[in-house]
């Protein structure tokens, strides 16, 4: 936890802050090993950073005088990603990942080998999204939430929802194969689409392709997709 995340919620009536909640409070205890008088890199959800002064840290609680807020977050990367819905447990590590490089926009899509049972995990619910998304954020020092929505139809999401996103995005869809490899060093907006395990079927790369995106790879070696997807925001960005 490199920026302890406040929400709005948190802050107080006299300009400080509160936490409860066990996770925040353990980390300052076990991580930071924090003390009251400990000044500790504080942001609010969607807005500022800045310094906080540790004013009273017990087992239910921690309290803290708040500086004036007034660094920015860091930039956003200028990508859409629409992700393949992967295993729970890889979504997890996945969406902490991109959430710290930098991403702020994620589709989750289903394409045929994406396993349905995935759509009924625990990790779907918004609750527990939100909880990586956190994770995320603290890791990179960011206070503003990607927005993740799904997309349960490969067709209609095709036909209708990409072309949209591509009205102002260049769309590059990585997949073994192609014939171009991944571009490096992109400025301008992006749509990146990367299949499931398996990757895309031949009849939904011909629907990306034809909807406007470019093919590319990351060459020979097949990779897992949290680390592909990291990968390729790397040479992208």
């Amino acid at each position: 936890m490199n920026l302890i995340l406040l929400s709005p919620d948190d802050i107080t009536a006299d300009g400080g802050a509160t936490i409860r909640d066990p996770r925040r409070l353990r980390h300052l205890r076990e991580v930071h090993r924090a003390a009251p008088g400990q000044r500790l890199t504080v942001g609010v959800a969607g807005g500022a950073m800045g310094t906080a002064e540790l004013t009273a840290l017990d087992a239910d609680r921690a309290t803290f005088a708040l500086a004036p807020l007034e660094e920015a977050p860091p930039p956003a990367l200028p990508v859409h990603l629409v992700l393949a819905l992967p295993r729970p447990r890889m979504l997890a590590r996945t969406l902490e990942h991109v959430t710290a490089l930098g991403v702020k926009e994620i589709t989750l899509l289903h394409t045929r080998r994406v396993e349905k049972s995935y759509w009924q995990s625990p990790e779907l619910d918004p609750d527990k999204i939100r909880q990586h998304l956190v994770l995320g954020l603290e890791q990179a020092r960011d206070t503003v939430m990607p927005a993740v929505t799904r997309q349960r139809g490969f067709r209609p999401f095709a036909e209708d929802v990409l072309p949209e996103l591509l009205t102002h995005r260049r769309g590059l869809v990585a997949h073994p194969g192609m014939a171009r490899p991944c571009p490096r060093g992109l400025t301008e907006p992006v749509a990146l689409v990367v299949g499931p395990e398996g990757g895309f079927i031949d009849w939904e790369i011909e629907r990306l392709l034809a909807a406007g995106c470019e093919g590319m790879h990351l060459g020979p070696r097949i990779l897992r997709v949290e680390t592909a997807v990291t990968a390729l925001l790397a040479r992208l960005f």
